[in-house]
């Protein structure tokens, strides 16, 4: 294969990439909604020891005059008395648009959308069941506040029942993190014994996946068991199936772009992980944790975390240590992990994300330059064989076999390898796709700006600008490069192309990830002159 043909390779497995990860995406026959999740709930029972579904947070109750509010210096959040439940949440460091002020929330109980945690206690002697109802909470205050110089807030909500048990929820937020502390400390003064068993899910409105080919992201439920360290929970799936897991630890939560939440109950507890779909179209994804037994005149705490965020890696992995997988790389994790990092690092230095960006592209350009050294003395030699490859097409004519033995045949005696220019181009592909995931699911370039009118390294060039400076610089890389006679007049034409058809592509790309790729094109034109200039002094060129 002539090294001319590279580029149409790397091109052919770009867009097949993109075409897999978008089936990958719409592989289901038709996308989730709430009319298809009623019907299939229809079919199987829902789980009535744990209070799904209608039986969460009342609607007429959820209201901002009995709505119990904290602040903290990361979080804005709502708590109801009804249940305990967390029925809002905005990321007060996220802002939800970058020209405004306005905090991102990630929970909210709206007329027709919810997104709310909920916790309480079950089992024998609990206080929350479909049954029962939910628990009737007081609370000494109605709005709690992260006072400068304090680290730590607690916020007790209180239930004393007529036999003497009394049950104190309680949320505990810390300086600068999203986790959550929901402690349950059971004071049992009644003459019998409890048994008690705390559980948590998440509750989400379904709703139709905003994606696209280019910006494909995930909306939906995941957990994680002693066996199965991450794995995704589609609604429909949900739909179709309860998840029904027992495991040591584990936990729970709902994905979407950039942000999660789950729930993380104890690691040393024996729990059991649940989701179901009620009719209204709204999934449940939670836990179940171990009974626990607590005799007259005794006291226990029983306690779980809640996050509710973005993916930060660094935090997620301190709750456990799977849960920072929820910042999904796909199949090269194993390359996005180290890319991530070193991104990191290089910020940290220059405090720059678009100058991190180009260090990661130099960093890897520089490691790959023996390779792209011997690409280009390929190509130089290739150059120099045209005149003889000329002469062998016009001798074979349109005889493809012996026009190929005699092509094989002077290789050979030139020693030169016609795939010798084709490895560091497709070493650039898991890198770039790897890339790619990376600042499509990093946090940290979300609303990360360059300079000048790139205000969001996370979204495409508003202007279009640098998709089109990497088409120009694409043209001359492929300019620079010889024509090949033996190339038929269609594969010149689909040669001629690419740099038209790369640049489309990259209009709707993350501005970072084209940031990239035309740096890297700059630095491979510059590194071909260079070695060029080199080869053309001992007459390789």
């Amino acid at each position: 294969m002539e090294s001319q043909r590279n580029i149409l390779l790397v091109g052919l497995l770009f867009v097949s990439f993109l075409l897999w990860q978008q089936w990958q995406a719409d592989k289901a026959p038709k996308p989730v909604t709430t009319e298809t999740v009623a019907a299939s709930v229809q079919e199987q029972s829902v789980n009535t020891d744990v209070p799904t579904a209608d039986a969460g947070v009342p609607a007429a109750v959820v209201n901002n005059q009995t709505l119990i509010k904290v602040k903290t210096d990361q979080l804005d959040v709502a708590i109801s008395p009804v249940g305990g439940d967390i029925v809002h949440a905005a990321l007060v460091s996220h802002k939800l648009e970058l020209d405004k002020d306005e905090p991102f929330v990630l929970l909210e109980q709206l007329k027709d959308f919810t997104y709310i945690a909920q916790s309480g206690l079950i089992g024998r002697d609990g206080i929350d069941s479909a049954a029962k109802g939910r628990a009737q909470y007081n609370a000494s205050a109605n709005e709690f506040v992260l006072a400068d110089g304090q680290d730590t807030l607690e916020v007790p909500l209180t239930l004393t029942n007529d036999q003497g048990v009394t049950v104190t929820k309680v949320f505990v937020f810390h300086r600068g993190k999203f986790d959550i502390g929901v402690d349950y400390r059971i004071n049992n003064q009644s003459a019998a014994p409890l048994q008690l068993q705390m559980y948590g899910q998440i509750k989400q409105t379904i709703k139709p996946t905003e994606s696209s080919m280019m910006m494909p992201t995930y909306r939906g439920g995941a957990f994680s068991t002693a066996d199965v360290r991450y794995e995704k929970y589609k609604f429909e799936d949900m739909a179709k199936k309860d998840l029904d897991q027992a495991t040591l630890g584990g936990w729970v939560a709902m994905l979407q772009h950039y942000f999660v939440s789950a729930w993380i109950p104890s690691a040393n507890d024996k729990n059991t992980l649940f989701s179901s779909v009620s009719a209204g179209g709204q999934a449940n994804i939670g836990f179940k944790g171990a009974v626990h037994d607590i005799a007259p005149g005794e006291s226990q705490t029983i306690s779980a975390h809640f996050y509710v965020g973005p993916k930060d890696q660094a935090a997620l992995s301190e709750l456990s240590e799977s849960l920072n997988l929820v910042v999904d790389y796909g199949f090269l994790w194993w390359l996005a992990v180290p890319i991530h990092w070193l991104l990191m690092f290089y910020q940290g230095l220059v405090v720059n994300w678009g100058l991190a960006i180009i260090l990661i592209t130099l960093t890897v350009r520089g490691a790959l330059f023996p390779l792209t050294k011997a690409q280009y003395v390929s190509m130089a030699k290739m150059r120099n064989l045209q005149p003889k490859l000329a002469d062998l097409k016009e001798r074979f004519g349109d005889d493809r076999q012996k026009m190929g033995q005699a092509m094989m045949e002077l290789y050979k005696k030139e020693k030169v390898n016609p795939m010798g220019g084709c490895l560091p181009m497709l070493l650039q592909m898991p890198i770039f796709i790897a890339l790619y995931w990376v600042l499509m699911e990093s946090v940290e370039l979300r609303h990360a700006p360059f300079m000048l009118w790139i205000h969001d390294l996370s979204v495409q060039d508003p202007y279009y600008v640098l998709p089109l400076l990497m088409g120009v610089s694409m043209w001359l890389m492929q300019k620079m490069q010889p024509v090949a006679p033996t190339m038929d007049p269609m594969q010149q034409k689909m040669m001629q192309w690419m740099p038209v058809i790369f640049t489309v592509f990259f209009l709707w790309f993350p501005a970072g990830l084209v940031l990239y790729w035309l740096v890297g094109n700059l630095v491979a034109i510059t590194q071909q002159k260079i070695i060029y200039a080199g080869l053309e002094k001992k007459g390789l060129k």
